[in-house]
């Protein structure tokens, strides 16, 4: 039986209740590395990645940016300090929030960093808002990622782009149906995945046009391996959070998707017809 999805509201208790532990296993990029170079450390592979998918956009000083599932906010940081331009960020997770205002006043962002309590399923901002938006790997949360993206279009202005960073189906000899269902049963229902082409026509169906598109799922690959590593080093320290079933449970997930070749992973941009 396919396990249910967890609802927003479940995913926001996770990572408020346990925000610490993902600090130390994620860093303070809360998405995968890009890993060209196997011996770089977490934080420049997650960093790398960030500015992959920076790098496929055009951003203009001044621009306004929309960050759906902002984390604690590290890639919007780089993302302003880096372009000079207004970053809005959003997330289901209270801590989150709060969190990434403390990081960016700290930065001596606040002027044009912000971030707030909002579901990605019913934005809260007027339509034509924002010159960008950027959703890195976030969507997988959302109980309907196509209803988000259609948002998210809405909240563009026209001529505007869209950013995306999403896990990715890679269909094998099993075929697609097959693949899919397996991801989605061994991530606990937390990752739906689809191919690229059917990526490609719900871009276009919520009236946008894709542009780039690069399949980089060998080079994020990697992320789920260090990812246990990491997790398998912090034992001690997870257990009184999670318990020894729930520890052994999500690092068995890891270690499956590190050798999951159907689940990939893959850059996005898309823009608003002017």
């Amino acid at each position: 039986m396919t396990k249910p999805t967890p609802t927003p509201t479940e995913i926001g208790h996770g990572y408020d209740q346990f925000a610490d532990l993902l600090d130390d296993v994620w860093g303070l990029n809360l998405h995968h590395g890009y890993w060209d170079d196997l011996s770089s450390s977490l934080e420049e592979a997650t960093t790398k990645l960030t500015d992959r998918l920076s790098a496929m956009l055009t951003i203009r000083p001044g621009a306004r940016l929309l960050d759906i599932g902002c984390g604690i906010g590290e890639p919007a940081i780089r993302l302003a300090s880096t372009h000079d331009i207004e970053v809005v960020g959003v997330s289901i997770s209270e801590r989150q929030i709060q969190r990434a205002n403390e990081r960016a006043a700290a930065a001596g962002l606040s002027d044009r960093l912000s971030f707030q309590y909002g579901d990605a399923m019913d934005l809260p901002f007027p339509d034509e808002s924002f010159d960008l938006v950027w959703a890195m790997e976030s969507l997988h949360h959302m109980p309907d990622r196509w209803h988000v993206i259609s948002k998210a279009a809405k909240a563009l202005k026209p001529g505007g782009q869209l950013a995306i960073s999403d896990f990715l189906l890679v269909p094998g000899a099993a075929g697609a149906a097959a693949d899919a269902a397996r991801v989605h049963e061994n991530g606990g229902g937390v990752l739906t995945v689809v191919d690229l082409e059917e990526y490609l026509a719900h871009l276009r169906e919520a009236g946008l046009e894709p542009e780039a598109s690069e399949d980089v799922s060998k080079f994020t690959r990697p992320s789920w391996g260090k990812a246990a590593e990491r997790f398998r080093a912090l034992r001690e320290q997870a257990l009184p959070h999670i318990g020894e079933a729930q520890f052994e449970v999500v690092l068995s997930r890891f270690q499956t998707f590190s050798d999951e070749s159907a689940l990939g992973y893959v850059l996005l941009t898309a823009r608003k017809p002017a």
